[in-house]
């Protein structure tokens, strides 16, 4: 999947625990998915970490041909039931 320049400079270095595998399920199979006026598509999705047994939502956004990714972080704020 590719990536951009921002996501493998920041992104990926400050938490390693954000991979593109973990990206990848998240834009597979999103439990949300919006589409600002800006274009870039946000995801949310259900993923485990390593280590850990309570699954967190992470936040994958890409960019507007939905592929590239661009940023990726662990949403607590992110409600199921206000879908």
């Amino acid at each position: 999947m590719p990536v951009t320049r921002y996501f493998s400079e920041q992104v990926l270095r400050k938490r390693s625990y954000r991979t593109a595998g973990l990206c990848e399920q998240v834009v597979a199979s999103p439990l949300c998915t919006i589409t600002p006026a800006e274009g870039r598509i946000r995801r949310w999705g259900r993923i485990t970490l390593p280590g850990e047994e309570k699954a967190r939502i992470l936040r994958v956004v890409t960019l507007a041909d939905g592929v590239t990714l661009h940023n990726a972080f662990i949403d607590c704020d992110f409600r199921e039931d206000s879908l």
